[in-house]
């Protein structure tokens, strides 16, 4: 099978970002370790994925800073996966995935899980909003600029 190409050279960070997290397997790993699911047997199980598959997702995570590895045993040695902070901040991507999915790919109703927010304990939608006067943002009101720097090819 052909090596996978790099997309590294795009010079784009949605482009860099879909190459570290952007196949089904490690979206589902991250989704999982956000559920709270922190051991590879655990991962296993839940997603029924190949064990080879796994532990190849969980290395290129690790490796990425996305998650750390934490021991829990020791013989044989076994580590749990823990959410890094920069783990963390691929939340928001998710749960724009999870909005998107709910409205247009959810199987039923009885497949959506609520967010809750734990400021105001209200279920929440997880909008995104601008920074600056917290407007909600969507396609209607966002423009993707042109880069400042020009791109070589």
């Amino acid at each position: 099978m052909p090596a996978r190409k790099s997309l590294e050279e795009l010079q784009c960070s949605v482009a860099n970002t879909a190459e570290l997290v952007g196949d089904q397997w490690t979206v589902l790993i991250l989704r999982d370790a956000f559920l709270g699911i922190k051991r590879f047997d655990d991962f296993q199980r839940d997603l029924g994925i190949a064990r080879n598959v796994l532990a190849d997702r969980l290395a290129r995570l690790v490796q990425a800073g996305i998650l750390d590895t934490r021991p829990y045993q020791d013989r044989p040695p076994r580590h749990e996966y823990l959410l890094t902070e920069k783990g963390k901040d691929l939340l928001d991507v998710l749960v724009a995935f999870r909005r998107w999915g709910d409205k247009w790919n959810a199987p039923d109703d009885r497949f959506i899980r609520p967010l809750r927010h734990l400021e105001c304990g209200e279920i929440m939608e997880g909008v995104m909003c601008c920074n600056h006067c917290g407007q909600p943002l969507d396609h209607r009101n966002v423009r993707v600029e042109p880069s400042l720097a020009p791109v070589s090819r």
